[in-house]
């Protein structure tokens, strides 16, 4: 379910300085700013942890250590890492959901009321002469676009860098497995990591990526965006749903992923141009995980009545004593 880049897979990820049991999540290189007398930190700078319990200064000093400082032999060891911990991983729902297969109806439900809202919105003709294509990014065995995209979109696109993965979701999406019509289909499945990917243009409603882009460094984060917004089609968004830190950020070193906290998403967000043209807090997932989030982003500044309503809210990652 990870690209080279990112673990592609929809996992639910602990994070235990304990019992080492930590979430899966793409780890971020951040393109951090200095901090300067007389003004607040920026998420970026703030502190961290990672799995082990050990402490950071900032989100610099971590990358610094993780994938060097322009050394490109550190970074593809990053990644390597992260690729071969999933290589290792069941291509089933538990194997891809970290052994939390029964969050997966919450998950859905979840996210499927907030696409209708994002549908009724923004495609409004969907149905009616527009056909709409999406992209399932760190797609896994297909579980998301077989439980809630492929009933909404005429075709998908399934980006998965781990091969068993990916062969699993093709069968998992094969006609003769689905409960859809035949205008409904998984149309191409790309084994190709995340930050090498570049989408065809104007081909896509919607590029979904959930649960892998913590397997990117920041600067391939912003890359990614960057290069994705081309495969939009006029109207287009991305959505986002990931596990939230309470502040500053979480490494998880099994797996080479970092867990980033709102803020910190947000200060990516702006550097790469998307606006946030909503957002919702997951629901009914169990205490011990991370609070969970989804963003729909736009290339375009919403319209004042679009913007999300700013309220202060703690997403506090739980952790397992």
């Amino acid at each position: 379910m990870m690209y080279l880049f990112y673990i592609g897979t929809a996992k639910a990820l602990v994070f235990s300085c304990f019992c080492n049991i930590g979430f899966k999540f793409v780890a971020l290189k951040s393109a951090t700013r200095r901090a300067f007398p007389g003004r607040r930190q920026t998420q970026m700078e703030m502190g961290g942890l990672d799995s082990d319990g050990r402490k950071f200064k900032n989100a610099e000093e971590m990358w610094r250590e993780e994938v060097g400082d322009g050394d490109s032999q550190k970074k593809s060891q990053w990644y390597n890492k992260g690729i071969k911990y999933w290589q290792g991983v069941e291509a089933t729902m538990d194997g891809v959901l970290g052994g939390y297969g029964h969050v997966n109806a919450a998950d859905i439900k979840a996210s499927e009321d907030f696409l209708n809202a994002i549908l009724a919105e923004r495609f409004p003709d969907a149905g009616r002469g527009r056909r709409l294509v999406a992209l399932d990014c760190g797609s896994g065995i297909g579980r998301v676009t077989k439980n809630l995209l492929i009933r909404y979109f005429n075709e998908v696109d399934l980006l998965e860098p781990v091969l068993h993965f990916l062969e699993s979701a093709r069968v998992n999406l094969a006609p003769e497995n689905l409960m859809v019509s035949e205008l409904h289909k998984a149309a191409n499945f790309y084994c190709v990591p995340l930050q090498e990917f570049t989408p065809d243009a104007e081909r896509y409603d919607v590029i979904w990526v959930q649960w892998c882009i913590g397997h990117l460094a920041d600067d391939d984060f912003m890359a990614f965006f960057k290069r994705a917004k081309v495969g939009l089609k006029p109207g287009g968004l991305f959505i986002l749903k990931e596990n939230i830190a309470r502040t500053g950020f979480v490494l998880d070193n099994e797996d080479k992923s970092l867990t980033r906290s709102d803020s910190y998403f947000k200060e990516l967000f702006n550097q790469c141009g998307l606006y946030i043209y909503k957002m919702k807090d997951q629901k009914e997932f169990p205490d011990e995980l991370f609070a969970v989030k989804i963003y729909a982003l736009t290339t375009e500044m919403p319209r004042q009545g679009n913007r999300p309503r700013s309220k202060r809210t703690t997403n506090r990652p739980a952790i397992i004593r």
